[in-house]
Parts: C-alpha cells; structure tokens; sequence
C-alpha cells in the first residue's frame, strides 16, 4: 500500500509513540488527523512541543475514545487508523481496572466500530508484548501462550481478540501491531528508562528502583515508529498479529549499571519495596521474536541499545524537558 497522500488517524496522537508517530506520518507525505485526549485546558500531550510549522500540518482532533460519537466523528473520512490510545500504566491497573476496561477494550471497540461503518482501508491496532506475560520460551513469537498478569494486559489481550474478531466475522483489515519495551525520548515516568535517567540527572546518588532480575526487549522508538509504517505499507500484514522486536534482552539492573556508568558512576542501585509487582503479576523475561516482521515488511532496526540511551540521555539533559518530570515521586 502507498500511504503517501493517504489520510490517516492516529489515536493516542499526545503520547510518546502517537508523537513520533505523527512526525513520521508527516514525512511520508500522509494527511494526518490527530485524535488527542480531550481536557479543558486544550493541551494536546507532546504535540505541543511541536513547531507552528509542523503543527500547521496537523488536523486536531480532541475526544474521548470511550466514546463511540466521537469515535465516529474522528475515523469518518480517512484511510488508514492507527490506534494508539490507551491507559498503559501496569501499577495503576491494579487500583482503577475498570478504567482500563473502558479504555482499552470498549476504546479499540468502538474504532473498529466505526473503521467498519466508513469502510476505511486498514486499521493497525496497538498491543503490547505483556500480553505473553513470562516468557515460556524465547525467543518469543506471535503463536506465544497470552498470559493476562496484570489487569492492563489482561484488557490489551481482550483487545486483540476483538480486533481480530472483526477480521474473522467482518473481513475488516486489521493488523495487530505489536511493540516490545519502547523507550526513547519523551517516554512517560512510569517507565524504567526515564525513572532511572531522571534520578541520575536530579543528582541522586540513590536510584531506587524495583525488581532488578526481570528481563526486557528493549526498542528505541524511531525503529518502533518505522516498524508501524512499514507494517501499514505492506499489503501482506492485514489479518495478521506482528512483534516489533531486537531479538535481545537485558535485565533491569544491567540496564541501571549501563545508565548509571554513562550518567554518574558513582550512583547506587536501591530497591524499593512500593515498586515492586505482586510476584504472580511480574513478568520476569521478555525477548521477542521479530521473523514475522523481517519478513512481511522492509523493516530493519537501526538503533543499537546503546546508540537509543545516548539519544535519550540528550533529550533528558534539556533542562525544559527535564523539568517536566518528579523524579521525587515514583509515578505508577
């Protein structure tokens, strides 16, 4: 598929993916619709740190993806949805699950919903790798057993099997995208990339972290964001669920020690007993499979680990973006 000139929806647009997205959009020459969270202070998350230039590209669209009007209102006249939006927080799945039922799964209801009733060309909707949960082999591929080990992955399992439902019963196009551990500049606090790199940057001589064993397949954004292009490209994806992947994995404390040693080496690594999941809801290995993706698309990766957390860095370095974060606080 040509998505030059195509005009296309991004839902969750404000995010840290939805934004790189949307630039990404821009670059290949698509008309981009960009449905953010609605909220009375008319703030559109990362969109704007945008230039006027890049903005004056850019339809906003501000809505809730709860609901189904407006859903509607958004997908009516464009070709391509790619589905974003979502609650992701894991922590405060286990305090509010009911809103990430609303989110989550009644949301990517009601856009396939309304992709259906306007005919659009092909949907892409976002997964996540905890939907397998614990690895029960590795490298680990699209055919993995799902494990719902926290009320978020439980509602984005739900999600997938609405999503593919609709391309059984209504041969609607849909393709199951799904990223492993994205980090990269503009990441949310709940994440471990940008709760260690802010403590190191605040000048904290103790990073208090969580459970240090757990393994992580970790995608810079950039290779996630082409990942989505080239799957919405390729006219051999619809119908079918694809990991964006490295292949390798490394554990959350040689992720410290690797931050902390390019940072400020003299920091040490303390666990914090709050950040801890309940031990039947940690995930302890994730590392995927991305044979599906080489081989249904042109995506290649291009960020080494190493090469993504310098860039990183850089972008917590700015002082304006820095101040955007309370590495006081441990944000679920």
């Amino acid at each position: 598929m040509q998505i030059k000139d195509k005009r296309v929806l991004v839902t969750g647009a404000g995010g840290f993916i939805g934004s790189h997205l949307v630039e990404r959009l821009l670059q290949e020459g698509c008309e981009v619709r960009a449905f953010i969270h609605y909220n009375s202070f008319n703030r559109w998350g990362w969109l704007d740190s945008f230039s006027r230039e890049k903005l004056d590209q850019i339809e906003i669209f501000p809505g809730d993806i709860r609901d189904p009007n407006g859903v509607r209102a958004a997908v009516k006249g464009v070709d391509i949805v790619f589905h974003l939006a979502a609650l992701i927080g894991i922590p405060f799945s286990y305090y509010s699950p009911d809103s990430y039922v609303d989110t989550n799964i009644k949301g990517t209801l009601n856009v396939l919903q309304a992709c259906r009733e306007s005919k659009v060309e092909k949907i892409l909707i976002t997964s996540t790798s905890e939907v397998y949960g614990t690895a029960k082999y590795v490298p680990i591929d699209e055919k993995h057993p799902r494990q719902g080990q926290s009320p978020y992955s439980a509602t984005k399992i739900g999600a997938d099997y609405i999503g593919e439902s609709f391309y059984r019963s209504f041969d609607l196009p849909v393709v199951i995208v799904r990223p492993f551990n994205t980090y990269g500049p503009r990441q949310s606090a709940r994440a471990v990339i940008p709760t260690i790199i802010t403590q190191l940057l605040s000048g904290k001589r103790e990073i208090k972290l969580g459970a240090l064993h757990p393994t992580r397949d970790l995608v810079f954004v950039k290779d996630t964001v082409e990942g989505f292009v080239e799957i919405a490209k390729s006219d051999r994806t619809i119908g079918e669920e694809i990991n964006i992947a490295t292949g390798q994995e490394i554990s959350i404390g040689d992720l410290a020690k690797k931050l902390i040693d390019m940072i400020n080496p003299s920091a040490k690594i303390v666990v914090e007993k709050q950040r801890l999941r309940p031990k039947n809801s940690e995930v302890e290995r994730l590392v995927g499979d991305n044979k599906k993706l080489l081989v249904l698309t042109n995506w290649r990766p291009r960020y080494t680990l190493d090469k993504g957390l310098r860039i990183t860095i850089s972008w917590f370095r700015n002082k304006e973006n820095l101040e955007l974060y309370k590495p006081d606080i441990y944000n679920v």
